[in-house]
């Protein structure tokens, strides 16, 4: 199965690069007098590519024929820019760019000039010809190649936003117990162990590990992995997730003199930016850990909040209160909840472990809780309705706001909410266009939580629009009204369970003054 499962994300990821129309196609011909011969075919890399994709394929495979296959840079085997892998005959696709390449391969900058396919001729018979074709693709724009979808059919998807490994300051304890930096894969098999779908990999200010990621994926065939990395700066850290192209993060700097400016890079890169912790104390015990930008800034250019970071979902360093004066300011930003982990080998944490409601004053003893505790990976969970279990769904599916927090990280904890006034539905994350006086019917169901008590939440404040908000079983279902009155709004809800700990966070759906069109 899982030999299949490779095939078909090879096959997958092919046939989305297929789609576009290739920049050269190379033919060829071998023969009977090629056996253990070599043969290396040019072809020219335009200026301005960042990188390049190859379709490799030949024909009399079924009469035992083999032609391996590697790429050399434009110096050959004779500079520093020569040999950029081999592969033989294991693999008919590869990429390879600046930051990252199909194993095998190596990767580095894209000089233009003449590479050449560096093909091996291991086997064919003398009296056979066989015909072999490259496709070659150039990007000019340092983007990834659509990764794999791992399951096709929509639904919610639980992951992991926020995490850290060997490639930044993630650590962990070493065979012999010294503390050592934490390989890539454990962070993996740990998301795995908890039963999560996607996990993004965000190290601080690098994209080093995109490369590990290309190597682990096809394997972690049930576990979607994202790349990203966590823009830090001296006035605060967001994830960009998705790109992997360089991104000059020096805030402060001449050539980056503000957020603003950054992020108007970020989204020229791409991907889904999130802003981290951001009312974490900022200091020598961690420079540039709260959000504190200079200036106003333009939050049209961010995508989500990242509201609860580990543990501290009710704490005074829990991010909701800044999120929800964004909304209140018209901001339509999702919410986040990452573990932010810096240990893979750091045990689960159940959700009844959980702290319970810490109200008032941040004092040393809540910093020194979070300190310890946090960092558990899946606890929270951030869980996104997407219409497939891919990079690009899941982000969109991040963009939409189809999405809740489960801070304890549990697998069975549920929560939806949608609108309607009587011209279609609205789900979380959706705009519903309201006339004055008109009558608007809400929906919510939640799961996993007996004894727990639902919230709905308007602009910001607790109401009493629930009839019963109690859930008597662990499954639960109600409704309530609201008449339109000719201003934008946002509704959501959250959940309490029995012991008044916050468990279940959703995002709005934003009422705006209008007729449904």
């Amino acid at each position: 199965m899982r030999w299949r499962a490779l095939l078909a994300w090879v096959c997958a990821a092919a046939a989305v690069g297929a789609e576009r129309p290739p920049d050269q196609v190379l033919h060829g011909t071998v023969t009977g007098a090629d056996q253990h011969t070599w043969r290396e075919v040019p072809f020219e890399v335009p200026p301005g590519t960042t990188r390049i994709t190859v379709d490799f394929d030949y024909t009399t495979r079924d009469q035992r024929t083999a032609i391996d296959l590697g790429v050399l840079g434009p110096d050959g085997f004779k500079g520093q820019d020569g040999f950029r892998g081999w592969s033989g005959g294991n693999k008919r696709h590869f990429t390879l760019s600046a930051t990252d390449a199909t194993p095998s391969y190596l990767p580095g900058p894209i000089r233009p000039g003449r590479w050449s396919l560096l093909l091996g001729i291991p086997n064919i018979r003398t009296a056979t010809q066989a015909q072999y074709t490259a496709t070659i693709r150039f990007d000019r724009e340092d983007t990834q190649p659509p990764g794999p979808v791992l399951r096709a059919t929509a639904g919610w998807y639980r992951g992991d936003m926020h995490m850290h490994t060997a490639h930044s300051d993630g650590s962990c304890s070493s065979r012999r117990g010294e503390r050592v930096p934490c390989p890539l894969f454990l962070t993996v098999e740990a998301a795995e162990s908890r039963r999560l779908d996607f996990i993004a990999i965000t190290d601080h200010n690098t994209v080093s590990h995109a490369q590990g990621i290309r190597e682990l994926q096809p394997y972690f065939d049930d576990l979607l992995l994202i790349p990203g990395r966590e823009v830090t700066t001296f006035e605060g850290h967001a994830n960009l997730l998705g790109p992997v192209a360089p991104v000059d993060f020096r805030v402060g700097s001449k050539e980056v003199p503000d957020w603003n400016t950054l992020l108007a890079r970020l989204a020229q890169a791409g991907g889904v930016v999130s802003i981290n912790h951001p009312v974490r104390p900022s200091g020598e015990d961690c420079m540039g850990c709260g959000w504190t930008p200079r200036g106003d800034i333009d939050y049209h250019r961010v995508q989500g909040i990242e509201v609860v970071n580990g543990l501290d979902a009710d704490t005074p360093l829990s991010g909701v209160p800044f999120w929800e004066r964004l909304l209140n300011q018209g901001y339509r930003l999702t919410a986040l909840g990452s573990s932010d982990s810096h240990d893979a080998l750091k045990p689960a944490v159940s959700a009844e472990e959980l702290p319970p409601h810490q109200a008032g004053a941040l004092t040393p003893d809540v910093i020194a809780k979070l300190q310890s505790a946090n960092g558990a990976i899946a606890t929270p969970t951030t869980v996104v309705y997407a219409d497939a279990l891919s990079q690009e769904a899941i982000l969109a599916g991040i963009r939409r706001g189809r999405v809740f927090i489960d801070v304890g990280g549990t697998r069975d904890r549920t929560l939806d909410l949608t609108a309607s006034t009587g011209e279609g539905t609205s789900h979380m994350g959706d705009t519903l266009a309201v006339a004055e006086g008109t009558p608007v019917h809400f929906s919510a169901t939640v799961a996993g939580l007996p004894g727990g008590v639902v919230q709905v939440i308007f602009d910001g404040a607790p109401v009493a629009w629930l009839s019963d908000p109690h859930m008597q079983s662990a499954s639960w279902s109600g409704e309530f009204q609201w008449r339109g009155d000719a201003a934008a709004h946002w509704v959501r809800l959250s959940v309490r369970d029995e012991a008044s700990r916050l468990a279940l966070i959703g995002n709005p759906i934003y009422l705006q003054p209008g007729s449904p069109r």
